[in-house]
């Protein structure tokens, strides 16, 4: 798709609603794709109201695109329904496990990304936030999630009034492998991330951020183990109260 070429991260919006129908329609349309057994493990809670948006900032770190864009998607996996339609249907069933919410999460994603192409080439902006599993509970609370429900994804959505750089991307030969996994030689790693390494952009935020690389960037300041650690713990109990995990893996795991 030409469309995905061009792709940005939108995170200012006009002043301009995104019309039900039309969001109604693409979202009509995402559900075409591919989905674990038929069982479409999704769904998807539409927030326009300032008072919900100013609900769910702070799980998103209060980034002001989650309060300023018109529309807030939250894409959940969702065995809650399809657990609800077995029992209605003299069916018992067993998805209150891991390997349930990982199927149901791929669909979510999967759908999601689907949405995605589809708000492109419809000309809509959108921002995927990331922060959607960092503290789910807060997102879990502000939605009234029921257990077996768990949100994976979320995206602000809009007219777009901005338009941002392309963000840079890795070459092909640096994820792709032929046949088997090749692990990677200190050259490769040279080869792959020089471009990279050496934007301009990239250059002044190793700079202004009192580093010597742009991986210490990553490992000492945005991504930090101590951030993950707290928050993968974080994730774990939120998928433990949602029925996802059985308790005793806090103790098994080592989460105290």
């Amino acid at each position: 798709m030409k469309n995905l070429l061009n792709r940005r991260t939108i995170r200012k919006y006009a002043d301009r609603d995104v019309e039900k129908d039309l969001l109604d329609r693409l979202m009509t349309e995402a559900s075409r794709t591919q989905t674990m057994g038929n069982l479409q493990l999704y769904s998807v809670v539409v927030t326009r109201s300032a008072t919900m948006k100013q609900k769910l900032a702070p799980a998103h770190f209060n980034q002001p695109m989650v309060t300023e864009a018109p529309v807030v998607l939250t894409v959940c996996a969702d065995f809650n329904r399809t657990s609800f339609w077995a029992r209605c249907r003299k069916a018992e069933p067993g998805y209150d496990n891991f390997l349930s919410f990982m199927n149901a999460a791929t669909d979510a994603l999967l759908y999601t990304q689907t949405l995605c192409n589809l708000m492109d080439e419809e000309g809509l902006g959108y921002c995927f936030l990331g922060t959607t599993v960092y503290q789910p509970q807060l997102i879990i609370d502000a939605l009234k999630l029921p257990k077996l429900t768990m949100p994976v994804a979320t995206l602000t959505v809009g007219w777009p009034a901005e338009e941002p750089p392309l963000s840079d991307r890795l070459p092909l030969e640096s994820f792709v492998h032929q046949e088997e996994y090749h692990d990677y030689m200190g050259m490769d790693i040279d080869k792959y991330y020089y471009e990279k390494e050496h934007l301009t952009e990239n250059q002044h935020f190793v700079r202004i951020n009192h580093k010597e690389t742009l991986a210490q960037v990553f490992t000492d300041i945005r991504y930090t183990r101590q951030d993950n650690e707290a928050m993968s713990k974080e994730l774990v109990m939120a998928l433990i109260r949602q029925g996802f995990l059985p308790y005793n893996v806090i103790r098994a795991g080592g989460l105290h």
